[in-house]
């Protein structure tokens, strides 16, 4: 007979009430509106997405990283795995409780990732600080990782959606530094975002972490090293994104499913720990 849910915290959103739930020493939820956000014990595509999306960085001093999605760490823990210890991670998040829960009762779950000293947490939504990044400081982000709970889909609108159209896409490649990579998570493989990140000069080409079962996909748009926009006719932008057309869940945008609130959470530099 399974353990019953304990509640840790809950807050009010726009979107419901956000909770912590929990009931083993390793077995939590995060919930909105009573639908389970993420899972403790279901985290494989997102400890991939974040050693795909950085494993070329490994040996790279001084590396930057934008993280999309600070959930419960998991993804942020792999990053930060995969970099040197002079690296700078930049999460934006929507929700100030998110960061408390990731830095204060389920740090365990990931060796303290949100405290790690590489790490900077922002209250900010993600399409804005990519953004912000293409504007004020082009071309000077190694890697931006796209882990939200909603990823790119049939519904999505092509030109406007604020993280999977065009225009987005448009902001992520101008952020990003030759060489580097837009890495997405997504439910399936959604042929129109594959299509839209290879017209905006992408090299594309996707994975699907572990064996069997239900398995998510992982988009790996590379901006060239000369910076250049991959050409229509060359062997990288012909490169077909495999895996099922099916479709993810059906909505136009993802819910600003916390705080809407703007703010910076940084915090001062100081020795890196080993995890």
């Amino acid at each position: 007979m399974a353990k019953p849910w304990t509640t840790l915290d809950s807050v009010a959103t726009d979107d419901g009430v956000l909770e912590l739930r929990k009931r083993d020493e390793h077995d939590y939820l995060i919930l909105v509106d009573g639908r389970v956000l993420m899972n403790s014990v279901a985290n494989r595509s997102e400890l991939a997405l974040g050693k795909i999306a950085c494993r070329n960085l490994k040996d790279k001093r001084g590396a930057r990283v934008v993280v999309g999605g600070l959930g419960m760490g998991y993804t942020l823990r792999a990053v930060l795995d995969s970099l040197a210890d002079d690296a700078r991670v930049t999460v934006a998040e929507l929700n100030p409780v998110v960061l408390g829960w990731c830095e204060g009762s389920i740090a365990h779950l990931t060796a303290g990732a949100a405290n790690d000293p590489r790490a900077t947490v922002e209250i900010i939504n993600v399409a804005k600080l990519i953004a912000r990044l293409a504007a004020e400081e082009r071309g000077a982000v190694d890697a931006i990782v796209l882990d939200l709970y909603l990823g790119p889909n049939a519904d999505c609108d092509a030109v406007n959606h604020p993280l999977y159209g065009s225009i987005a896409i448009r902001n992520a490649f101008d952020a990003l530094a030759p060489g580097a990579v837009l890495a997405v998570w997504g439910e399936s493989f959604d042929p129109g975002y594959d299509k839209r990140l290879r017209r905006a000069g992408f090299a594309v080409s996707n994975e699907r972490p572990g064996k069997g079962g239900l398995r998510h996909i992982v988009y790996l748009a590379t901006k060239r090293a000369d910076g250049k926009k991959v050409g229509s006719g060359s062997t990288d932008d012909t490169k077909a994104g495999g895996g099922s057309t099916g479709g993810g869940k059906t909505s136009s945008t993802p819910k600003d499913r916390f705080s809407r609130k703007s703010a910076t959470r940084s915090r001062p530099a100081r020795r890196t720990k080993a995890h």
